[in-house]
């Protein structure tokens, strides 16, 4: 297919069509047109329908798991009817399909969830067997850690969809990634910063990712001028703990891996019982080169700590 860009034939960007989807893909076009010089309208939005955000009635986890949000998408990249495709990190497999890669990921946000709850300014003051929601398994089995009492129920929708809810009593809480409130103006709505220890974050979280064909050179080199470094190393290394353990949405794994030094890298990760009755962690250091090897590491000692039966049961 043609790789020729201009006013006539513009690089087409595939994006869900959810508001906040939306607002990245937007920020992938501007950076794209800012770095290489290219003329307003260089760059097309192509939102694109995912079974994900379709089906919104059941878990994820009871539907396909977070690649919902992407085989569609991925469809259009592989057919040409797209040039590129942006993703949330954290709505990306493990493994990507062989004849794609992630070419770029923008600078990270804040990659820490946040409270929201009419009721309780933090999941700790929630009255007795109060009702969270979240369609996050990670969420919710950190808040039963926390409050055994609470009652988690499926929660999904875009932002605006979940607040909306929240703002009807559906639920007396729910959590939201702060990275996604921040790019759409929204993190004044925040009742309170859940920090780890307590809430530690989805591999991938606040990081945008650019997934090109491998065959597609003239792309992957324009994409490849927006990628930072650190985000993808940091992001590479909670993906490696993620794979080791054949995490998918029916899991609750938790990984955040952060620069503590030019050379160095910490990685924080959790793994748990979906009720939150078993809570196993790691915390690590390890220099920059072996980022992928720590995290591996970290995934493959998770799995020892939590032994045979529990594993068994993540299948």
């Amino acid at each position: 297919m043609s790789t020729s860009f201009t006013a006539t034939s513009p690089l087409r960007l595939g994006t869900r069509g959810s508001p906040l989807a939306l607002v990245q893909a937007n920020e992938v076009a501007d950076r794209l047109i800012a770095v290489h010089g290219l003329e307003a309208g260089a760059v097309e939005i192509v939102p694109i329908s995912t079974k994900g955000d379709r089906e919104q009635s059941r878990p994820l986890s009871e539907i396909g798991g977070k690649g919902l949000f992407a085989l569609e998408i991925e469809a259009a990249l592989r057919s040409g009817d797209i040039h590129i495709a942006v993703h949330s990190m954290k709505d990306v497999e493990t493994v990507v399909p062989e004849e794609f890669e992630i070419t770029a990921m923008l600078p990270r946000e804040d990659t820490r969830d946040v409270w929201l709850s009419p009721v309780a300014a933090h999941p700790r003051d929630l009255p007795q067997g109060a009702v969270v929601g979240t369609a996050s398994l990670r969420r919710g089995a950190q808040i039963k850690a926390m409050r055994p009492d609470v009652e988690i129920i499926n929660f999904r929708g875009n932002v605006q969809t979940r607040m909306d809810k929240l703002a009807r009593g559906e639920v007396q809480g729910t959590m939201l990634a702060l990275a996604g409130l921040k790019r759409l103006g929204l993190e004044d709505k925040a009742t309170c910063l859940l920090e780890p220890p307590e809430m530690i974050a989805a591999v991938g979280q606040g990081a945008i990712g650019i997934e090109t064909r491998k065959s597609d050179e003239a792309v992957r080199h324009l994409v490849a001028a927006l990628d930072d470094a650190d985000t993808h190393l940091c992001v590479a290394c909670e993906r490696a703990m993620l794979a080791e353990l054949d995490g998918t949405c029916r899991t609750p794994i938790g990984g955040h891996a952060v620069l503590v030094a030019d050379d160095l890298v910490k990685l924080t990760a959790v793994l748990l019982a979906e009720d939150g009755s078993q809570v196993f962690r790691y915390e690590g250091e390890a220099a920059t080169a072996d980022a992928a090897a720590m995290g591996k590491e970290a995934g493959a000692k998770l799995k020892a700590e939590a032994g045979e039966d529990f594993v068994a049961n993540m299948a």
